[in-house]
């Protein structure tokens, strides 16, 4: 076994980003090497990462960037919030996503392309990622806008640092119209669909089973007709007739037949006793 000393551990962990323990059980198991320690550790955390690959994840971010008439947004999620905040992560998403916006904006083709800084792709320093901060991780989902003639604006609500958020929005503007009212107009597009979450561009682009369901469900939840009842109410004391009031016959705590009828029986009239 080789001598390992503090000194190698703390470069192996700058390095890697692994655990003070990982590094030492590294370097021990590769004899004081270096490179076969970081090759022994990305082994151990892609068997981490498959162990994680079932858990649910829900949190994450959004990041946004751009570059002329091209931008791309990218959701990358976390299984908490707590990861979201932390800054290795942040910085894999921001880095992802400049990526997706040189690449052909699907999660094949930016998990196959290769990370800056490193000799591995996206996916596998998303492997690492997990392996290190002990969460699962996945790239969602992807998308790329391009323009030939006009503006794309972008929209980030609930920003953790610029470009990044829990919501995100892309609008692209093709016009020949100056750039920057069409990027004030597409600001503002873009704060529009991020508080109300359309579900398409416009109605012809709405799915024809989504729009048949929801009929369905607001048929169901309104009745065919209002039915007519009699009734006599009374306002402020005041005596006001309501013969052949149309009202919606659905059950009352009152009455559970009909909602406008109330109770037939008269009130007692109780007098002083003398």
């Amino acid at each position: 076994m080789a001598n390992v000393t503090a000194a190698m551990v703390k470069e192996l962990r700058e390095k890697s980003g692994a655990g003070m323990m990982d590094c030492k059980s590294a370097l021990n198991e590769s004899g004081g090497d270096i490179e076969a320690a970081i090759d022994w550790l990305r082994k151990k955390g892609l068997a981490k990462a498959a162990k994680k690959a079932g858990r649910v994840a829900a949190e994450g971010l959004i990041a946004v960037e751009s570059a002329g008439h091209t931008a791309a947004i990218l959701e990358v999620n976390s299984e908490t919030d707590f990861v979201a905040r932390n800054d290795q992560f942040q910085a894999f998403v921001r880095e992802a996503a400049k990526i997706a916006l040189m690449g052909a904006g699907t999660i094949e083709a930016l998990e196959a392309a290769h990370f800056p800084g490193s000799q591995t792709t996206v996916r596998d320093r998303l492997q690492e990622l997990i392996a290190t901060i002990g969460e699962n991780m996945t790239l969602r989902r992807v998308a790329k806008l391009t323009v030939g003639h006009g503006f794309i604006a972008s929209y980030v609500h609930n920003a953790v640092s610029e470009g990044l958020g829990k919501i995100g929005v892309l609008v692209a503007l093709e016009s020949t119209g100056d750039a920057t009212q069409l990027g004030s107009l597409g600001r503002q597009i873009a704060m529009h669909v991020a508080a109300m979450n359309p579900l398409a561009l416009d109605a012809a682009s709405i799915d024809r089973g989504r729009s048949s369901a929801s009929r369905r469900s607001c048929a169901r939840k309104m009745p065919a007709s209002p039915t007519t009842c009699s009734r006599r109410s009374w306002i402020a004391g005041s005596k006001a007739s309501s013969r052949n009031r149309p009202c919606w016959s659905r059950p009352s705590s009152t009455n559970p037949r009909n909602p406008c009828r109330r109770s037939s029986r008269k009130p007692r009239r109780r007098s002083a006793r003398r």
